[in-house]
């Protein structure tokens, strides 16, 4: 199954287990965003990813992508969510979060909401196919901490559809409550490649000095396998060189929101803190990458490759 991160090259982003044409980020003042129009589906419990997944792979050849395509409206909403303690724990530890503390790392709400994503994207009313989606960005505002025995409120729904110069990208937000509070969200956008009347030339990316290197990291050829044994991921571009192999990688790569994780468990946040990562080029395994890190930027690298780059700023 080929869901990937990074916009020009292929990166790994299955994890565990609608909106308005428009996206609403958070404003200036990091107030949540304006809730979407479309109805609520109420879940007794989260959906069971891998026939998600099988059923998004065989629906993937009659999809028409295009950027004014129809897109599911509704908001699937799962109440009275609790954190598995276990599974977090394990998650701390591959991606290198303090382990013991009564607090949810900055990323792990993505790990609780993607299986109701993934129900959105594999449904026969989403435009894009599943085979081939990149995962290209992820933005995340916490607006405070978030205690890992707390209960919650899980809401994820398609916030639009925009055109790419490469094909279309949609728009999915995930929220997480307690009451009626919006205490967490992220915006994660994903791209579909088709044809399109652009040009395939320079990326329309702010060109920057590189930073300056903090750390380099040799990651061992396992981490696909224990991230996924963590976060519920099991896509098999991350977890052996031959699986890897049937989806034109000549190794296992890591997972793209497993990079980000890694860089913001060695950056720090804040508790109130917006959050943004864009995916850019995969991470071989085994392999060694350097974390590079200025105020609040952070990269990382592999030689002259830039993988991910990010920010972290506080919220005021």
């Amino acid at each position: 199954m080929g869901m990937h991160s990074d916009d020009g090259q292929a990166e790994g982003s299955y994890s565990e287990g609608s909106g308005q044409d428009e996206t609403h980020g958070a404003g200036p003042s990091g107030s949540p965003r304006s809730h979407p129009g479309g109805p609520p589906a109420v879940l007794g419990r989260s959906p069971s990813l891998t026939p998600l997944l099988v059923r998004g792979a065989l629906r993937s050849p009659f999809k028409r992508p295009a950027a004014t395509a129809d897109f599911p409206r509704t908001r699937l909403v799962l109440p009275r969510l609790r954190v598995d303690l276990a599974r977090l724990a394990a998650y701390e530890r591959v991606c290198g979060f303090p382990t013991g503390e009564d607090a949810l790392p900055v990323t792990y709400p993505h790990v609780l909401g993607f299986p109701l994503a993934m129900s959105l994207m594999s449904g026969r009313d989403f435009p894009l196919p599943l085979l081939g989606l990149v995962h290209t960005s992820i933005e995340i505002t916490r607006y405070r901490a978030l205690a890992a025995t707390g209960e919650y409120e899980l809401t994820v729904y398609v916030d639009g559809l925009a055109p790419h110069r490469r094909g279309t990208e949609a728009a999915v937000v995930t929220e997480l409550r307690v009451g009626e509070e919006v205490v967490w969200e992220s915006v994660s956008t994903y791209l579909a490649r088709h044809r399109t009347n652009g040009t395939d030339g320079e990326r329309d990316r702010e060109r920057h000095e590189p930073l300056p290197g903090v750390d380099e990291w040799r990651l061992a050829g396992d981490i696909g396998r224990r991230y996924a044994a963590a976060s519920g991921d099991r896509n098999p571009i991350h977890l052996y060189p031959l699986t890897a192999r049937l989806f034109g990688f000549p190794r296992a790569i890591a997972h793209g929101m497993w990079t980000a994780a890694r860089c913001l468990a060695a950056h720090g946040t804040p508790q109130a803190v917006l959050v943004r990562a864009e995916f850019r080029a995969p991470v071989l395994l085994p392999g060694t990458v350097t974390y590079a890190a200025n105020g609040e930027r952070f990269e990382l690298c592999g030689g002259d490759r830039v993988h991910v780059t990010g920010g972290v700023h506080p919220l005021t």
